[in-house]
């Protein structure tokens, strides 16, 4: 992203928050429960601030929770955002959260160009 990492983070848990995670009141403490709009819930499992969130992830109609980690780091023009998941029950599930996060990270570009 053609931003400053601040500005990127900021971004991602301020107006940017429905853009990955839904729309949902996320404390950033471990422990802390959330649920969104969409029907995902889970909790906060470790934060980093301005580098690192952890995240228990669930949608509804899943038996099973999956780890989501938000990174961003600093690059040579602007800031790395990175989404990994993690515990998907397999390959068709991967194959779905990896379409559903590189349409995610395309609306984060699309919205923070527009900053």
């Amino acid at each position: 992203m053609d931003a400053p990492v601040d500005v990127v983070w900021t971004f991602l848990l301020g107006a940017g928050l429905p853009l990955w995670l839904g729309n949902a009141i996320l404390t950033l403490e471990k422990g802390a429960a959330y649920e969104t709009d969409d029907d995902i819930s889970g909790t906060v499992l470790s934060y980093t601030e301005g580098h690192r969130l952890r995240l228990s992830w669930r949608p509804e109609e899943w038996n099973h929770d999956s780890t989501l980690q938000l990174t961003v780091k600093e690059a040579v023009t602007g800031t790395t955002i990175a989404f990994h998941q993690e515990r998907l029950s397999g390959r068709e599930e991967r194959k779905i959260m990896l379409g559903h996060w590189k349409d995610v990270v395309q609306q984060l570009d699309d919205a923070i160009a527009g900053l």
